[in-house]
């Protein structure tokens, strides 16, 4: 882990609709995983503990009413590049729920984790993400830590790194170059996920911050949270609350991942906020802890 000093920042984005108003916090230090948790890690402890992933159990049926019976098979979101382009509103276009899909399945029950060891584990739900960080003895981070953090001492800068998204033509994380979601020209090296650590650390000592995976963070998401967020180690709001789906129950997610371009997404910029209902899981999906004081 790397120690966080504490200090103020301005947290948000002017540009951003649900990440304003940019405002001052105040946080005290704290410690943050180096990098996203690995598939590695991630086997230690479900060899210790016998853990069983939110993909791996079978869906529940009274939490989806009129899905028949045959479709309740567990699995989870994998992404599928279509052959041409599609409408950029529809997110089927391009995810698929794949029967068998989870942690160390992570394309579906024909796929597994050779050589990939130091890649980040992905397909797992907030849930599991908790559960592990608490065998570790740590917890998740909060938003405005993560945020905090991924800027590395910068201020407002448009990316962790600073303001040009290739200094001296330099991929500085793994996003998506091309077409998204059916062309991708792989000009940062890879087409997928790419293993932790593969691109330069920030300011803080901490890498891939921006891109690769979506990791989650302790709060609970709400589009207004900004307005009135407490300007000392805010925790997030009590409770969820997202205007496109109000009875999901989500978590910020931060960083964005390999999927991010710049005509879609755009959350490898530090200031950008993610989103996602607590027990979804997906293959571009992990998450990294972090301990207090």
């Amino acid at each position: 882990m790397v120690w966080i000093p504490g200090g103020v920042f301005k947290m948000g984005s002017g540009t951003i609709p649900d990440a304003t108003p940019v405002h001052s916090v105040n946080l005290d230090g704290f410690w943050m995983d180096k990098t996203t948790i690995t598939n590695a890690q991630f086997a230690k402890f479900v060899a210790a503990t016998h853990y069983e992933t939110v993909a791996e159990r079978k869906p529940d049926a009274k939490d989806f009413p009129g899905v028949p019976t045959e479709d309740l098979v567990a699995g989870s979101l994998v992404f599928t590049p279509p052959v041409a382009p599609v409408s950029l509103r529809d997110v089927s276009g391009w995810w698929v729920y794949v029967h068998g899909a989870c942690w160390n399945h992570p394309s579906g029950a024909g796929s597994d984790l050779q050589g990939h060891d130091n890649f980040p584990v992905v397909q797992v739900a907030y849930e599991d993400a908790v559960a592990y960080a608490k065998w570790a003895g740590k917890r998740l981070p909060t938003e405005a830590e993560f945020e905090y953090a991924a800027r590395g001492g910068l201020e407002q800068k448009e990316f962790v790194w600073g303001e040009e998204m290739k200094p001296a033509g330099k991929h500085m994380a793994n996003t998506w170059q091309g077409h998204f979601p059916n062309q991708n020209f792989a000009e940062d090296g890879f087409t997928g996920l790419a293993p932790v650590a593969s691109f330069p650390a920030n300011g803080f000592g901490l890498h891939d911050m921006s891109g690769n995976v979506w990791e989650w963070c302790t709060d609970w998401y709400r589009p207004d949270y900004y307005a009135h967020s407490p300007a000392a180690n805010p925790q997030g709001p009590e409770s969820s609350f997202d205007p496109d789906e109000p009875a999901a129950p989500k978590r910020v997610q931060r960083g964005g991942s390999f999927l991010c371009s710049d005509i879609y997404c755009g959350a490898y910029r530090p200031g950008v906020r993610g989103k996602g209902e607590v027990s979804s899981a997906a293959s571009h999906l992990g998450f990294r802890c972090a301990r207090s004081k």
